[in-house]
């Protein structure tokens, strides 16, 4: 029997068994990435990068818990029970605080419904814990108790959360109905005769045929890691996005069911699937020309332009929300993480870090909530229709595909040798416009990052071959002119120093 655990005890010292159980209550929601930005050296300078929460991301794909990594490595330092109790504590993890130190956690009593009331309750008529009521009378999109506004302002909003079934116009499918369209929701991929279109965090999505046309039905699942609070909230929020926000480069919403023993969301179905299964080409499907490559480019831009216009954060830009019609134009998808508010311009804070950390901005993963994120994860969707390569790969080296801007400032590679080798139309300078794009929005300082009208217009101006700084994302460059590839020229734009080292430092093309 191992020696007692007390708050002296080092974290190191903690046996592999009780470190499972902690991480049993941390790797949900991805629990241990709050912990990880809250930890600090003893300068207090923050111990894990944005590259090192990255790389305890990829432990989830290899099978390993994130938090028992975590927990490992901060025991190099010997850190004690009591360090990690007071981690806990102050980021309201307080179930596995009291596991180690019963004595120092008081548990709070809480108010919860049993999963299946809830489940089988109408959306809009499921009873919310006491302590939450208040919050529902809210938008969706803007109620969150556990966030705060920089400006110390708070969010108000006319209507209530609970109307959104009768102010849209969504039909309201019965959850019978869409059973006998999805086949009794048969979770065998398509390629195999079922219906299964793909699954994500908050549920399985299924194809079905209605009125003459496929449409893609989502059925919102509570899963492992995934309260039923969340489900509703996703669901909720999702209906209140997209009332308000119809465009030609997001998704169409087409109704909704919540009458059933699980809430459903019905789409528009999109033929060609998602942009990372077709940059995969998975199920033997051709490669994507670069040109199209480049329409799809813009498409997305536009896309989360008409979002940050009508002041919505999306949050998880990525591949794999990015679905394809037929004719390959993007639509963004998933908004149930997306965020909405009064004061855009400003930033927020929440104690809830979400998204997909392969594409998350430093400042993301520290719970802030900006558009420049979005901008960030959008300067790494555009690596991936450079390179053709997944986000993240552990057999990859380098593992994140970002990092590959580190390899190229530091003159080690060249973006033409990570072009796709799928591909066979495209140019080199029509390459390094669009990596020059990239660079920018993968700026770790998000003020230095260009804003979304900025991508769009610079994604217009090299399709129609203008000139651009690199060094400035700027269009008053002086001329300059190609000899084979190779760059002959200086940058006149105001408040530059820097001198042309080489052809990556200052790329201007015709």
């Amino acid at each position: 029997m191992g020696e007692p655990v007390t708050d002296s005890t080092h974290v190191r010292c903690l046996s592999y068994g009780l470190v499972r159980r902690l991480a049993d209550f941390i790797d949900p929601q991805e629990g241990w990435k709050k912990l990880a930005v809250d930890i600090t050296n003893p300068s207090g300078e923050s111990r894990y990068s944005q590259v090192h929460i990255r790389r305890f991301e990829a432990f989830v794909q290899m099978g390993k818990s994130p938090t028992c990594e975590l927990l490992y490595d901060w025991g190099t330092t010997n850190c004690t029970v009591a360090d990690l109790v007071d981690l806990l504590i102050r980021n309201q993890f307080l179930a596995p605080a009291s596991l180690l130190l019963p004595e120092a956690v008081r548990m709070p009593q809480e108010v919860t419904l049993p999963l299946s009331s809830q489940e089988t309750l109408p959306i809009h008529e499921k009873q919310l814990p006491v302590q939450e009521k208040k919050v529902a009378s809210v938008k969706p999109v803007l109620a969150q108790s556990t966030e705060k506004h920089n400006s110390g302002s708070s969010y108000s909003s006319e209507e209530n959360s609970s109307s959104q079934s009768s102010n849209t116009d969504f039909q309201n499918f019965l959850f019978h109905d869409l059973e006998s369209i999805t086949n009794n929701f048969d979770a065998r991929p398509e390629s195999a005769g079922g219906n299964k279109l793909g699954e994500g965090g908050f549920g399985i999505v299924f194809k079905g045929y209605i009125n003459g046309k496929n449409v893609a039905v989502k059925k919102l699942i509570a899963m492992v890691d995934v309260s039923v609070q969340d489900l509703k909230q996703q669901f909720e929020q999702e209906i209140n996005i997209m009332a308000k926000c119809q465009h030609e480069n997001l998704v169409e919403l087409l109704g909704f069911s919540s009458d059933g023993a699980q809430p459903c969301l019905v789409y528009e179905y999109m033929p060609n699937g998602s942009l990372l299964d077709r940059l995969a080409c998975l199920d033997e499907t051709p490669p994507i020309p670069w040109n199209m490559r480049c329409k799809i480019v813009q498409g997305t831009a536009n896309g989360i332009n008409f979002l940050h216009e009508n002041n919505h954060i999306h949050r998880d830009i990525k591949s794999a929300n990015i679905l394809l019609t037929d004719t390959y134009v993007p639509k963004i998808s998933d908004f149930g993480l997306a965020r909405a508010s009064v004061t855009f311009t400003q930033t927020i804070m929440t104690e809830r870090i979400v998204g997909t950390a392969a594409y998350m901005a430093p400042e993301a993963l520290r719970g802030e909530i900006t558009p420049k994120s979005d901008i960030f994860s959008f300067g790494v969707v555009l690596l991936e229709i450079i390179t053709g390569l997944p986000p993240v790969d552990e057999n990859r080296e380098p593992q994140l595909l970002l990092t590959i801007k580190d390899e190229i400032e530091d003159e080690e590679a060249t973006i033409e040798d990570y072009v796709d080798v799928k591909m066979s139309d495209w140019d080199v300078p029509s390459i390094h416009k669009m990596y020059s794009i990239a660079d920018r929005c993968l700026n770790d300082k998000k003020n230095r990052r260009p804003d979304i009208k900025m991508v769009c217009s610079l994604r217009k101006k090299a399709y129609l071959g203008a000139s651009v700084c690199v060094l400035c994302v700027s269009f008053v460059c002086v001329p300059c002119v190609w000899l084979q590839y190779q760059l002959i020229s200086v940058c006149s734009c105001p408040g530059s120093t820097a001198a042309p080292r080489d052809k990556n430092l200052i790329m201007c093309f015709f």
